[in-house]
């Protein structure tokens, strides 16, 4: 996964992608014509309107248990933020920012230029009920070859969303049945869950490999992100 380092830039300066300021609502996000499907996805889901109007883009990532499926979301695509401390702007991973606690106030978020295929799969106990394990999967092709694979789940960590190591094993290789069953299976093996009134830990384990599959073979049958 990568960690990058902070970079000063002028947060003035266009980059090819998707960007919106740290201050417009998830309202805003969803209703932009432009937002990436997998977003949408996400905020279509148990979020209701009310907490989509009232939460902000800044506030959605410094607490990410408000809206953890849409962070999970954001880490499979690979975001990053700016963060301005002390007057000036730097950008960093997504990944990065969340797991380092980075002080500073997000600006804005920014989502790269990619030819990408994504897939998502949960549980949850009713249709409107937050899930109680979500997976989301994003990768990148070149060709029929793995450039890049990212999944991130929520409802297995110590966190409330956290990217596994082990979708990294696919980068080199086919979007294939076997190699996603293996990855799958390395997730389960993976995820340090804790359970609850909701789900004991070794249900969430076990929905850890499910979701995880479900979610890659998604991406089996999609041309590109907006399919």
């Amino acid at each position: 996964m990568s960690q990058g380092k902070r970079t000063s830039r002028d947060p003035t300066v266009a980059r090819p992608g998707w960007s919106i300021g740290g201050d417009a609502s998830l309202q805003a996000v969803l209703d932009r014509g432009d937002t990436p499907a997998l977003l949408r996805r996400a905020l279509r889901g148990v979020l209701a309107w009310q907490t989509r109007n009232q939460t902000t883009v800044r506030r959605a990532l410094t607490a990410a248990g408000v809206a953890p499926t849409w962070v999970a979301a954001l880490l499979a695509l690979g975001a990053s933020v700016t963060v301005e401390t002390d007057g000036k702007a730097a950008d960093l991973p997504l990944e990065t920012y969340l797991k380092q606690r980075a002080e500073g106030r997000v600006s804005a978020l920014y989502l790269p230029d990619a030819d990408r295929r994504w897939g998502e799969a949960h549980v949850a106990r009713t249709p409107a009920d937050q899930p109680i394990v979500a997976a989301v999967a994003v990768a990148e092709l070149d060709g029929s070859t793995v450039r890049q694979a990212r999944v991130a789940l929520t409802g297995v960590w110590p966190e409330p969303v956290r990217l596994a190591a082990a979708p990294a094993r696919l980068v080199g290789g086919p979007l294939d049945e076997e190699p996603i069953r293996a990855v799958a299976a390395a997730v389960e093996q993976e995820v340090d869950p804790s359970g609850d009134f909701r789900g004991s830990a070794e249900y969430r384990r076990a929905m850890a490999g499910v979701l995880t599959r479900r979610a890659l073979q998604e991406c089996l049958g999609q041309e590109g992100e907006d399919e």
